[in-house]
């Protein structure tokens, strides 16, 4: 625990050289855009988000809060498939649009909290984001580890292999997509961090191994805890140099029991206490500079309680990424117990 919180008090201090103009002021930006995967309703997410009081929870902390609404994605009339794979046109322009806003959210010097919106748009939250702060690293929460290419992926939906358009190592090994002539790798392996993974596919499973990326499966998590889950994380992605993170957190990182209202639930989620833990560890850094929160879908809540409890969920995740401490009362979303349902977890060894 002293070893924990020397090493925040250090990141604190030493944050004085990278991405040096952001300031502490929030940006919010919603992003409503579905076509990464085939199920409609996950463009709602923004809205419910802010629904479920996003900005007023974030008007209580200690800085400003610039809502600056949704983007505008137009609609392309001719988006055929390409190599089995859905709308990759309509997903490079809008992804392209986002990397500029998160670009110059972040050039601005705002922390910057892009709402989803289906996980496709990673690719431009976190490009737009390495263009200002190109040393950055990217914590990864999800169940699945959305680093198919158009080769080894499924179903060929796009928010299933974001991380793969990222990786420098990949770049041999993926084709060139219409719509993402703009996307040049960035990112290393070594600066990537997944956390609760537990439905990844074979395709990814060979990716995963022979990249040595560091994986935390739900299996870890239960086997290590989530403090030591992310001591090791933090230890990874920060001991060789203090640089920006940006978090990318969809929401089925999270229990079904807590999170209904989302595309692909998969048993055997994070707990509220695990997920509000890696994010209060990540505010404690003093490095957080964007984050995402993806993959809400209110059409796909079974009743109104499902959606405000997933939306609910969603705003705590982000006020706890910003700062809002347990200690001031913060409870569960809508009182929910936390439950883990038991399943058998993927573990990458």
């Amino acid at each position: 625990m002293a070893l924990r919180g020397t090493l925040s008090r250090l990141l604190r201090t030493q944050f004085s050289t990278t991405c040096q103009n952001r300031t502490h002021s929030v940006a919010v930006l919603g992003a409503p855009f579905s076509k990464g995967q085939k199920r409609r309703g996950v463009e709602h997410g923004p809205k419910a988000i802010r629904d479920a009081g996003l900005i007023e929870r974030l008007s209580n902390l200690d800085y400003p809060v610039h809502d600056f609404g949704d983007l505008s994605f137009q609609n392309l009339d001719k988006d055929e498939p390409y190599m089995q794979v859905p709308f990759p046109r309509s997903v490079g322009r809008a992804n392209k649009l986002l990397s500029e806003a998160v670009g110059s959210a972040v050039a601005s010097g705002h922390t910057t909290v892009m709402l989803g919106g289906d996980h496709s748009l990673a690719i431009g939250s976190v490009e737009g984001h390495a263009r200002q702060c190109p040393d950055l690293c990217l914590i990864w929460v999800d169940a699945h580890a959305d680093i198919n290419t158009p080769l080894t992926s499924p179903s060929g939906n796009l928010h299933g292999q974001s991380v793969a358009f990222m990786l420098k190592e990949l770049q041999n090994k993926m084709p060139e997509l219409p719509g993402f002539s703009w996307v040049k790798p960035f990112l290393s392996a070594k600066d990537l961090v997944y956390i609760g993974l537990r439905d990844v596919d074979p395709g990814e499973y060979d990716i995963l191994k022979e990249l040595g990326i560091q994986c935390f499966t739900m299996r870890d998590i239960d086997r290590l805890g989530i403090q030591r889950v992310m001591e090791v994380t933090l230890d990874h992605l920060l001991s060789r140099k203090q640089r920006p993170i940006h978090l990318s957190f969809d929401i089925d990182a999270m229990d079904p029991s807590l999170a209904p209202a989302t595309g692909t639930p998969v048993n055997g989620g994070l707990t509220y206490r695990e997920g509000i833990w890696i994010t209060e560890e990540i505010h404690n850094t003093g490095l957080l500079s964007v984050m995402d929160l993806v993959e809400v879908n209110p059409v796909l809540g079974a009743s109104r309680e499902a959606v405000e409890v997933t939306a609910s969920l969603a705003v705590d995740i982000i006020a706890s990424s910003l700062g809002q401490s347990r200690q001031g009362g913060l409870l569960g979303p809508l009182g929910i117990p936390e439950t883990r349902t038991n399943t058998q977890n993927m573990q990458l060894e």
